[in-house]
């Protein structure tokens, strides 16, 4: 298993970007509307180590609580469903089975740790 990115929510994706970029430095990787979700994402990179975070807006959110701004952690897994068998068998639970997102390449799920915080479980093809 190899860590991806940590996805925060956010209430502007332009000011957040400004701020991630102008004023920490990270470089802007990519950015896209995801409409199944009603959200629109943006991914900033650390130059020196390539730890990434998304920036995660969703349009019918108006406001966020303390405490919502970690939307989930992010894991590459090589085979979701062995992956999904396994922590099933450990008894965790599973927030959102197996999809693949229009136009994406790869496999998600979501599974909740023990404080509930998303998991995102993404198999590249």
């Amino acid at each position: 298993m190899k860590f991806l990115h940590t996805s925060v929510t956010v209430k502007n994706i332009d000011a957040s970007l400004r701020f991630y970029t102008e004023v920490l430095g990270l470089t802007f990787e990519r950015r896209r509307k995801i409409p199944e979700n009603n959200a629109e994402i943006a991914f900033v990179v650390d130059p020196e180590t390539d730890a990434r975070i998304e920036l995660t807006h969703w349009d019918d959110k108006t406001t966020v609580e303390p405490g919502e701004q970690l939307d989930h952690l992010a894991f590459q897994v090589p085979d979701l469903d062995a992956f999904l068998t396994k922590v099933r068998a450990a008894g965790v639970k599973v927030a959102k089975e197996p999809y693949t997102l229009a136009g994406g390449s790869g496999r998600l799920a979501f599974i909740l740790d023990p404080d509930n915080i998303w998991i995102e479980l993404i198999e590249r093809r």
